[in-house]
């Protein structure tokens, strides 16, 4: 699994596609990413795991597309 250490606040996330899925509210835990509800399309908060990272630059790369990462991620209360 990555390692959360270069993930930041505000970093954009992408799905495998290029497609943005959402921006890094916080890290939660060791394995989990909060990203912003500003961002999200239903106006609820959303998490999605580590393990779903694929690599890290400027931006964070999923494994999964943008799509299938809006579909399988978790819908935080």
């Amino acid at each position: 699994m990555l390692s959360a250490e270069r993930i930041r606040i505000r970093m954009k996330v992408v799905g495998a596609d290029g497609l943005p899925v959402g921006t890094v509210d916080r890290i939660e835990g060791d394995n989990r990413i909060r990203l912003m509800r500003a961002d999200s399309p239903d106006d609820r908060d959303h998490a999605i795991p580590l393990n779903w990272v694929d690599h890290v630059d400027a931006h964070i790369h999923l494994s999964l597309t943008a799509g299938e990462a809006q579909q399988r991620w978790e819908t935080v209360l």
